[in-house]
This record gives C-alpha cells, sequence and structure tokens, in this order.
C-alpha cells in the first residue's frame, strides 16, 4: 500500500501556525504530512503549538525551515532550497499554503 506523502509550503507567518493544524490533521489521517516554513521568522510558539509539532514529529512528518533563527526559536528541522527541491520530488502533494 503506497501512502500519500503532502508537503505544505508557509511563506507567510499569518498562514504558518494553522498551516502547521492542516498538515497534524493530515498526519491524523494516515498521510505522511510536512510543513515548511520558507522565508520567515516566526515567534517563540506557545506551549500548544509546540506539542503539536511534536505530534506531528511522533507519526513520522516533520516541519521544516530555510530560515535558521526558526530551527533555534522553535526546533524546526533546518533545510536548504536545495534539499527542499530534492524532498519535494518525493511528495505525491505539494500546497502553498496561505500565499498572498
Amino acid at each position: 500500500m503506497e501512502y500519500n506523502k503532502v508537503c505544505f509550503m508557509y511563506r507567510h507567518k499569518d498562514y504558518a501556525l494553522d498551516g502547521i493544524r492542516s498538515a497534524l490533521g493530515l498526519a491524523v489521517e494516515n498521510m505522511y504530512a510536512y510543513g515548511c516554513v520558507m522565508d520567515v521568522e516566526l515567534e517563540k510558539f506557545d506551549e500548544l503549538t509546540a506539542e503539536s509539532c511534536e505530534m506531528l514529529r511522533d507519526m513520522e512528518g516533520d516541519i521544516l525551515s530555510t530560515v535558521p533563527a526558526n530551527v533555534e526559536i522553535n526546533g524546526f528541522t533546518g533545510i536548504t532550497i536545495e534539499e527542499l527541491g530534492e524532498q519535494l520530488r518525493e511528495m505525491t502533494h505539494i500546497i502553498p499554503y496561505g500565499i498572498k
């Protein structure tokens, strides 16, 4: 049985938190779900959002970021644009989330 792999791409901080919850929702539905925060620095998460990120990791997903500050502040997995391009090739669905 082949599983879907979904990557949400967040480029606007107003939508990132909602997008992370959406990724978690897909992980609950037995999809491999990832989120990638690109080009924006997010503030430190509250406890509930941090727990959502941990739950996503527990279900074999992850939250990635091209911004080193997000890795340091919120514990995201760091990724370069080149590495992200490689990872996107493995996805069955790519969703630009909240693009303005």
